[in-house]
């Protein structure tokens, strides 16, 4: 009696808690289901390919739902029955389409935009909200691609020409490399000069370097000025010592009493000239 009684209770207690893990599993999914509603996608006109069962539902790129069943209406009509949550502000204007995720290309159907003050989604003849894709960003995606492989398989010999003359053009420049590590050295060595000349020039003469180019051209200009006053008291000088010279030389011949020769007319004398 008592190993019966271990064994009523033990499966009892297993029912209990297979009753309330199912419970929970239950309570789960209702609350799962509540969080989300069904959504038809209609294909017209294109193709579907890539879409799969289970696959996700992306609304502006974020996760979203994911694809319940995928059916050929007709053919080139195309039905897709997702779960999207609740809080996807959907409305008629959302735009429904096809996108491609990752290096994979895992297709997923996209729904982008929609106005806040849009109206909401039209319902179908079942009660069902249903939007119409718009597949002729992803046909241009597919056609553009298919252009592109076209192209690279028919230029397949020129990029490859192209890519055999530039190994050959890289295996050059290696085989150079000393001769450019040379031509590099000469020119740091040139702006290396080069800038010891610039110090030595700020040196002698300041804000050379700065870019005082107005300074300088005062001082310089100052400098040119100076000189021409100097030279021309100069001159004046030269003159008034000249004729004081003749002046002394015929005074002592007066006084010796040696007759003074005919000379040439004194020049007549400058007015002095003013001081600057």
């Amino acid at each position: 009696m008592a190993r019966a009684s271990n064994v009523v209770i033990g499966t009892a207690t297993l029912a209990v808690i297979a009753v309330a893990f199912g419970g929970v599993l239950g309570m789960q999914k209702w609350r799962t289901i509540q969080s989300r509603s069904q959504l038809r996608v209609v294909f017209e006109g294109g193709s579907a390919s890539g879409l799969r069962r289970g696959g996700p539902v992306n609304f502006d790129g974020v996760p979203a739902g994911q694809i319940l069943s995928i059916k050929l209406d007709s053919p080139r009509r195309i039905v897709a029955l997702v779960m999207l949550d609740n809080t996807a502000p959907i409305r008629k204007d959302t735009v429904a389409g096809i996108e491609f995720q990752g290096l994979t290309g895992v297709a997923a159907i996209s729904l982008i935009g929609g106005a806040p003050s849009a109206p909401p989604v039209p319902l179908d003849s079942d009660g069902i909200p249903v939007l119409t894709a718009d597949l002729s960003d992803a046909e241009s995606i597919v056609d553009t691609l298919h252009s592109v492989d076209r192209t690279i398989v028919s230029n397949a010999p020129a990029i490859k020409e192209g890519l055999r003359t530039f190994e050959t053009n890289t295996a050059d420049l290696r085989s150079k490399g000393g001769e450019i590590d040379s031509v590099m050295a000469k020119v740091d060595t040139a702006f290396a000069g080069f800038d010891k000349a610039v110090t030595k020039i700020e040196g002698v003469v300041p804000g050379f370097v700065d870019g005082k180019a107005d300074e300088l051209f005062e001082k310089v200009q100052g400098l040119r000025e100076l000189a021409d006053t100097m030279k021309k008291k100069s001159a004046s000088y030269l003159e008034d010592i000249r004729r004081s010279l003749l002046d002394v030389s015929e005074t002592a011949n007066k006084m010796a009493g040696t007759p003074t020769p005919a000379a040439a007319p004194r020049p007549p004398r400058k007015p002095p000239q003013k001081k600057q």
